[in-house]
């Protein structure tokens, strides 16, 4: 009889199907943003999904790990599709690798892998193409347009080359409902005559509200399934629906509403499936609130005041340098020691 070392109860979460799970919770927001934006989509995610289970299993090959046991738990395939949510569909082949290079090969391996990465993988890859490559981060589709849905042809010619030939990116590309709102507010326009324009929709930006919808859908999925735990996207949300409340009753003619702020960008995408990482977030309870009340505030001001429009991911990675410290107060001491872990 084969003897193993404790814990000796496995329990049912374990990590492969804890991503299996994360995966299926994610495909109704993939399906939103394919019928939205086209194949641009579909075709950066598989090449995502390739690129970053070849760089997990070059990263384990090099660490001397296992690496069919490892490429079977999930865990690349979850930072590619959260990395294909969070950037524009038609991103060039390299502005791909190099955040799946990134996402997988420093933020996860250099420190350890699985388990060790004191950042969001996904965020840190998605930032450093953010910051390295601009102006193909800007490059959405423009929901309702006639270029909107390119041919398949078209999609692999601009994924190829970064261009398509006989069009500029102008031509079927346009502002994002926050771009929109960051923009126009400078221009002394007022909220009532930006969410009058098409890539407004009934409660949002076009598209972006049924996006975020879905994404909400998979996280409350979660919530039932126990993968996650209610504090971080509870808090988080709370906290920006607070402070887009409190703008907008003081001057609704320059500020979203709640509504709006809250289906807008990739909030829900953050609240449910990137700021309740377990390994990169705090890891107590209480530490959970503050760590999701934190993402809210840095996110509200960022989109605000800040050179980006969304600063999802910003909020995540300064929240994520926080964790040490917030741990430090609220994980609990453990019984017979004086001082906390």
């Amino acid at each position: 009889m084969k003897l193993r070392t404790a814990p000796h109860w496995l329990g049912n979460n374990s990590i492969p199907l804890m991503m299996r799970r994360v995966l299926l919770a994610l495909l109704p927001a993939c399906v939103c943003v394919w019928l939205y934006f086209g194949w641009g989509f579909i075709l950066n995610l598989l090449f995502l999904c390739a690129a970053c289970l070849g760089i997990e299993a070059v990263a384990l090959a090099l660490r001397r790990r296992d690496v069919k046991t490892a490429l079977g738990d999930g865990s690349a395939l979850v930072t590619a599709v959260l990395i294909a949510l969070a950037m524009p569909p038609l991103a060039p082949w390299w502005v791909s690798l190099t955040a799946a290079a990134f996402a997988v090969g420093l933020a996860k391996h250099a420190y350890g892998g699985l388990g060790y990465n004191p950042f969001n993988p996904a965020m840190v890859g998605y930032v450093t193409v953010l910051v390295a490559f601009p102006q193909h981060l800007s490059t959405w589709p423009a929901i309702g347009a006639e270029s909107q849905w390119l041919s398949l042809h078209q999609t692999w010619q601009y994924f190829l080359w970064g261009a398509q030939p006989g069009f500029t990116a102008d031509a079927f590309s346009g502002a994002t409902p926050l771009d929109s709102i960051k923009i126009q507010l400078g221009q002394m326009r007022t909220m009532s005559e930006i969410t009058g324009q098409d890539n407004f929709g009934w409660l949002a930006g076009r598209g972006w509200e049924w996006i975020n919808l879905t994404a909400a859908a998979g996280g409350l999925w979660l919530l039932r399934k126990a993968v996650i735990s209610w504090h971080v996207p509870a808090s988080m949300l709370a906290t920006m629906a607070l402070l887009y409340f409190a703008f907008y009753a003081v001057e609704p003619a320059t500020n979203p509403s709640p509504v709006s702020g809250l289906l807008s960008g990739g909030t829900m995408l953050a609240a449910f499936f990137i700021a309740t990482d377990p390994v990169s977030g705090a890891a107590s309870n209480a530490g959970r609130i503050i760590f999701g009340i934190g993402a809210g505030l840095l996110c509200f001001a960022l989109r605000r005041w800040g050179a980006y429009p969304d600063g999802i991911a910003f909020a995540i990675l300064l929240m994520n340098m926080s964790v040490p410290l917030i741990d430090r107060f609220t994980v609990p001491r453990i019984y017979g020691r004086r001082n906390r872990p």
